[in-house]
């Protein structure tokens, strides 16, 4: 193999320049509508949804349909634009379906790669922000371990409660539910993380669209779970950027013996440590990112190693922000608890990290201890 060709292989993890205008552009309007304050307001409320929110940032920005031809009413860009919005989300934790309705739902249309009809129409109704879709799956489920039914219960579905369609997989093949139609009932659970709410599906002879055969279906389920764990590491290291970021201005900040406290050697380890794992966070979700842009037969393997990882760090970074912000850390009124559920929640959405050592291992015929 030549030099050229290896260069050609290489994964670029770098930031183009419309990624970061897009990123300046997500992180601005964010900044503005999806504030700490805003957002803790609103799952007080147990209103988490901002519709106008959504319209904003999926409609007016583009960024529901970045995954979406141009020839279907999208943006024609890639999984590397949609994981620098994912990277902003996570810094806000804004309670927004973008994962679940712009990557999981919209990457399980696109692999059924039928562009006519009812798939081609819903694919442009999803990149114009006028519908929200959510397959109809457990939050935990992972690529090639989902089953369904037209006529029973899902449980721990995330987004369901914002979503206008279910895309339900079943035996028979994929179907298209409106949330509000006849014999569907969508019932919110109590969950961990409030700005990620989970609901029960139940469906009773319910009635939908046909998308697809079973034989079609499953494999652009499994497509559609494996785009949403490579990205969700993307979630997961703009929320531990956050956490570092913010507890290394606090600790600059807050001041004990007439000195910053960040000055303390232990806590220049503790933060130095963390950064050196944020940073490697980085490089594996970038790499799953532009694994699943490139269309890369290493794949499934670069999504492994950044769930392996990535989900670990954030948690970490979520639980020393809390600690070394002291007390104020353990509030309500003070964001960092809304980070660490957030991680909580995430660690185990599209297979916790030991499934994916599990399927790193299987990728690398690596033999079990």
């Amino acid at each position: 193999m030549t030099a050229q060709t290896e260069e050609a292989l290489a994964p670029d993890l770098l930031y183009s320049d419309a990624e970061d205008d897009l990123r300046a552009s997500v992180r601005s309007l964010l900044a503005d509508r999806a504030g700490a304050p805003t957002v803790i307001a609103h799952i007080e409320a147990d209103t988490p949804y901002d519709p106008q929110l959504w319209k904003a940032l999926g409609a007016d920005i583009g960024a529901a349909g970045l995954l979406v031809p141009e020839k279907l009413g999208g943006q024609g860009a890639s999984h590397r634009e949609a994981a620098v919005v994912l990277e902003e989300l996570g810094r806000s934790v804004a309670p927004a379906p973008y994962l679940t309705s712009a990557v999981v739902a919209t990457e399980t249309l696109l692999a059924l790669g039928t562009e006519d009809g009812p798939v081609g129409e819903l694919l442009g109704e999803l990149a114009a922000g006028r519908k929200v879709a959510v397959l109809a799956v457990p939050f935990s489920a992972r690529a090639g371990t989902v089953t369904g039914t037209l006529d029973g219960t899902v449980t721990a579905v995330a987004d369901a409660a914002a979503a206008d369609l279910l895309l339900v997989p079943t035996g028979n093949g994929l179907y298209a539910v409106e949330a509000g139609a006849t014999g569907v009932t969508v019932e919110p659970l109590v969950a961990l993380d409030l700005t990620r709410p989970l609901a029960t599906v139940t469906l009773t002879a319910a009635t939908g669209t046909r998308l697809a055969d079973a034989e079609a279906a499953r494999p652009a389920v499994s497509r559609g779970l494996l785009a949403g764990a490579g990205l969700l590491a993307s979630e997961q290291l703009g929320l531990a950027e956050w956490c570092l970021t913010e507890t290394v201005r606090y600790t600059r900040e807050r001041h004990q013996f007439n000195r910053p406290v960040g000055s303390f050697q232990a806590l220049k380890h503790r933060m130095a440590q963390l950064w050196l794992q944020v940073v490697s966070a980085r490089a594996a979700a970038r790499n799953a990112a532009d694994a699943l842009a490139s269309g890369s037969p290493d794949t499934p393997l670069a999504v492994a190693v950044a769930q392996a990882y990535c989900s670990g760090v954030a948690v970490r970074a979520a639980e020393e922000c809390i600690q070394l912000h002291g007390g104020i850390g353990m509030t309500w009124e003070h964001p960092a608890h809304l980070y660490l559920k957030r991680a909580k929640a995430d660690s185990i959405a599209y297979g916790t990290a030991g499934r994916h050592r599990e399927a790193i291992a299987e990728l690398m015929e690596l033999p079990a201890p």
